[in-house]
């Protein structure tokens, strides 16, 4: 019954001084929306993401050519390697027998102007030389027209594929860009395919602002050696070890690199779309946890200090419970129960908003579906628990000290 009726006791002191334990209450609640509504909205928006993208990268892996030729490491001068040439890359196509998609491609500029009759881009278009199996590797859409096909790739054609933000630059009134002809470089080439708009963080459109052409029609438009890339998709993962020790032996040989050597080549497993996400909303998780900590802090000590205040104006009323009979556990029960109780009103209150507007902000940015985050609920109630016991410990304690006598004679 002593719990009980310190309970009662609780909510007795909480309705008595209702508008200071509603501010105590909205300051919590700032704290649990901000840590709630941040984490809800990563949430949301990292599974949006990861829906879309849970297909692409995390089953490919990549050969290139060395990137640190030249560059000093630990004080010894690195190997120079040759880059890696369209007919080592097209010779390992035709080898590798693993039943996995292969994509070969190039990147030919960064700084582009690309022209159509009298409009023209800015000059940072990416051209980039591809085969026909790069858009399906990339998990890129076609949003007008076709990809290209194993003729035009084989032969060099003079085609294209546009990027939403080349589209925008340089067609007009909504004018259909196939079969158009766009020209850089002295070249003309026909558009034959128009990519879905992929949007892009600080500026950095990739594809959107990227032009593909066939492998070989790079090779005729490149002025020197073009490094070339090769992506390789391996249908079952819990093969990706075997698969990429046997790219490895085949590119040694094709290499022709000799017994004991360093490989002349890269090999790199692609990380994810989803993985790198989720290493983003790690770091973006921390933040949001320690803005909410720092707020809670300091609505822990306004809690603090309504307590302290609590118990100096029922200094008599606690002298007349100690005169009754109430130890001082049950002094203490009574007001750290009391500070719990105020938390867990500002939390679950900022609970709520921390939904709702965590929500809000990730279908703003792509979410369909509404998400409920039990995991951050239930860390919101621990932390309201934790506040109100960190809160209300010291009156309490200083409560249950003391006197009697004293207290009765307080005024």
């Amino acid at each position: 019954m002593n719990y009980i009726e310190n309970f009662r006791e609780a909510l007795r002191a909480i309705n008595g001084n209702l508008l200071r334990t509603i501010l105590t209450a909205l300051i919590i609640a700032i704290g649990i929306t901000a840590l709630v509504g941040i984490l809800t909205a990563i949430d949301g928006i990292q599974k949006s993401v990861t829906d879309s993208l849970s297909s692409f990268g995390g089953n490919s892996f990549e050969i290139s050519s060395v990137r640190n030729r030249g560059q000093s490491e630990k004080g010894k001068k690195a190997k120079v390697f040759p880059p890696l040439e369209y007919d080592e890359i097209e010779k390992f196509k035709e080898l590798f027998e693993e039943g996995s998609r292969i994509s070969l491609s190039t990147f030919i500029s960064f700084n582009a102007e690309v022209k159509y009759r009298s409009e023209k881009t800015n000059p940072n278009i990416r051209i980039r030389g591809v085969d026909d199996e790069y858009l399906a590797m990339r998990g890129f859409d076609i949003a007008e027209g076709r990809n290209f096909t194993n003729l035009e790739v084989n032969f060099g054609h003079n085609v294209a594929i546009i990027g939403n933000q080349v589209y925008t630059s340089l067609f007009k009134n909504n004018e259909s860009p196939i079969n158009k002809m766009i020209s850089f470089y002295g070249n003309k080439y026909k558009v034959i395919g128009l990519l879905e708009k992929q949007g892009g963080m600080g500026g950095n459109n990739g594809a959107d602002q990227s032009i593909l052409i066939p492998i070989l029609a790079a090779n005729k438009l490149s002025q020197g050696n073009l490094d070339y890339e090769i992506d390789i998709e391996v249908a079952n993962t819990l093969e990706m070890d075997k698969i990429m020790g046997e790219a490895t032996g085949l590119m040694r040989t094709i290499r022709q690199d000799p017994i004991g050597s360093d490989n002349s080549f890269q090999l790199e497993r692609n990380q994810s779309a989803a993985e790198r996400l989720q290493e983003i909303s790690g770091y973006l998780q921390a933040g949001a946890f320690a803005f909410g900590i720092i707020t809670l802090l300091g609505a822990a000590v306004g809690l603090m200090n309504i307590m302290m205040v609590s118990v100096t104006e029922r200094t008599r009323e606690i002298g007349v419970r100690k005169a009754i009979g109430a130890t001082p556990a049950r002094i203490r029960q009574q007001f750290l129960l009391e500070a719990i109780l105020i938390c867990l009103i500002g939390g679950a209150g900022g609970i709520l908003m921390g939904i709702l507007l965590g929500n809000l902000v990730a279908m703003g940015l792509g979410l369909s579906s509404f998400l409920i985050p039990w995991g951050w609920m239930f860390l919101g109630v621990i932390i309201c628990v934790v506040v109100g016991l960190a809160s209300g410990y010291y009156p309490a304690f200083k409560a249950s000290k003391l006197d009697p006598i004293e207290s009765l004679r307080f005024e």
